[in-house]
């Protein structure tokens, strides 16, 4: 595999967290060929991540994502996965890159450009989200030590009106901060992109949060499954 097999985007920030969710939702959620995975018993892992892309091939954009926690695939000769991803619903700032990753990536979308705003200060980052004049969500993260790093993650996709299954390698390379000191927030709102959700059953802060400072994202290309 050849460096011009890779897709790469270079971010300003991204942040994210891990919140509890009830694992029927998350059974729900999830194709047949995934299962959740459990912090106890009933209880899954929400994981809500946002990005601003300041170079891509559809140029600079925001883009949220949420999925389920599943477990990782291990691949010999490769580093242990940090964590694996089934994306139910992304949200982006602009029509390209909506179009770029369902194409590429079999990443289903929400089909509106959203208003991503995410508003760093000396502590933490403020996340909201709204579409149009609809409230979605608004998350926080707090910061703690960054340390540099380059961090395997699994991403697995479903082709829309197929079943053809596919898993995405992506690595993160930048200076990182995670901690579990419980000191984030999440607000949900009744929207499409979190109808899959008992919103009064997900917990409202996170048991892990992180938080990448300026970097890049390297997507290996597709494997199908």
């Amino acid at each position: 595999m050849s460096d011009m097999d890779y897709t790469y985007y270079g971010f300003r920030n991204c942040v994210g967290g891990f919140f509890e969710m009830p694992t029927s939702d998350a059974r729900k959620l999830l194709p047949s060929h995934l299962e959740p995975l459990e912090m106890q018993h009933e209880r899954s892992i929400l994981a809500l991540t946002c990005f601003e892309f300041t170079e891509s091939e559809v140029g600079h954009y925001f883009e949220v994502v949420l999925a389920v926690i599943v477990p990782p695939m291990v691949e010999p000769g490769r580093p242990l996965p940090k964590a694996a991803f089934f994306p139910f619903c992304v949200g982006t700032s602009t029509e390209a890159a909506r179009l770029h990753a369902i194409e590429r990536w079999h990443l289903p979308h929400h089909m509106s450009d959203l208003e991503i705003a995410m508003t760093e200060s000396d502590d933490e980052m403020e996340v909201t989200i709204r579409d149009g004049d609809d409230p979605v969500l608004d998350f926080t993260v707090t910061r703690h030590e960054y340390a540099p790093s380059k961090n395997l993650y699994n991403a697995f996709t479903v082709q829309a009106g197929s079943d053809r299954k596919f898993k995405a390698n992506i690595y993160m390379e930048a200076p990182h901060s995670e901690h579990e000191e419980e000191e984030g927030s999440l607000t949900l709102y009744e929207h499409a992109m979190t109808a899959g959700l008992t919103i009064d059953d997900v917990n409202t802060y996170p048991f892990r949060e992180q938080w990448y400072q300026a970097g890049l994202q390297t997507f290996e290309p597709l494997l199908e499954l």
